[in-house]
């Protein structure tokens, strides 16, 4: 499922038009962004949680000329689902 197939069940299943959707949606990735990238972490209780971490500088090899590369230190996003979301994906009953 792409964003357009997103946005349009979210306003399929909010009763909202699709353009309200779009504008939630894209309210959400700019405060999600802000928040990650200020280092806070976004708890979504039952679904799960954001955070951004640390990836430390590292050396690593090109596996197709064996060339050894130094990749610079950065951030990343990181997810970890919550209760709710694992027990419905967890589960024989597709819905």
């Amino acid at each position: 499922m792409n964003k357009t197939d997103f946005i349009s069940e979210i306003a399929k299943s909010a009763g909202v038009t699709k353009a309200e959707a779009e504008r939630v949606m894209n309210a959400f990735e700019e405060v999600m962004i802000s928040a990650l990238k200020a280092g806070d972490k976004v708890q979504l209780t039952g679904f799960g949680v954001f955070e951004s971490k640390a990836r430390a500088a590292r050396t690593v090899r090109n596996p197709a000329t064996g060339e050894m590369m130094d990749i610079a230190a950065t951030s990343v996003a990181s997810f970890k689902p919550g209760k709710r979301l694992k027990d419905a994906l967890g589960s024989d009953d597709k819905q």
